[in-house]
């Protein structure tokens, strides 16, 4: 059987996920080094294996020469050949559990952790520009959602218990104090009461 070569980034996020799969899997692998600066992933031959011009790349190179891109379907592509690892859950409800929790990884921390770490980290880095303290007014985004009043309980109580988390850093001390300003909240905050009309 072929080395599994992984295209992408020593650096690259996307890269380090699947390659701390291969480690936690112990399989071996070749990392072939894609230079995003030189435009490398947008080259003929990077677009063959992966159309869209984007890293990671898994090429199996096995004897059907099966290329795989997407980091998190090269993951699950690599878990699935290793079940044994049980990273995948067989049985269904645990399976249902796995694809729950890695939807809400993707869908809500992965677009909200890349913004902030892409206006905290790149581009200061690569820029030289300041970041946007603003660039996600939310947990998951723009707008308010079910993710942000999840917090709600518990926040007010860190605070009273001495733990001041929820206002060292400006634009978390922002957030936390919109929502529990929310009519929502102070409708609550003193212990929930039956409420039959608005």
């Amino acid at each position: 059987m072929a080395i599994l070569k992984l295209y992408g980034g020593k650096h690259a996020t996307c890269t380090q996920r699947v390659a701390t799969l291969l480690h936690e899997l112990k399989v071996p692998f070749e990392l072939v080094e894609v230079d995003l600066m030189a435009g490398e992933h947008k080259s003929p031959a990077y677009l063959a294996k992966q159309p869209f011009g984007q890293i990671p790349t898994s090429c199996a190179e096995e004897e059907d020469g099966f290329v795989v891109y997407e980091t998190r379907a090269i993951c699950r592509y690599i878990a699935a050949k290793y079940p044994a690892s049980g990273l995948i859950p067989s049985e269904s409800k645990a399976n249902a559990i796995f694809e729950q929790a890695a939807c809400a990884e993707l869908t809500n921390f992965d677009p909200s952790a890349n913004k902030l770490v892409f206006e905290t980290v790149l581009k200061p880095m690569f820029y030289g520009t300041k970041a946007d303290a603003a660039v996600n007014r939310y947990i998951a985004g723009d707008s308010l959602t079910l993710a942000d009043l999840f917090y709600i309980p518990y926040a007010p109580l860190l605070a009273a218990g001495g733990i001041d988390i929820m206002t060292q850093k400006p634009n978390i001390a922002r957030w936390y104090k919109e929502l529990v300003a929310r009519p929502s909240w102070l409708a609550n905050a003193g212990g929930v009461t039956t409420t039959t009309a608005y």
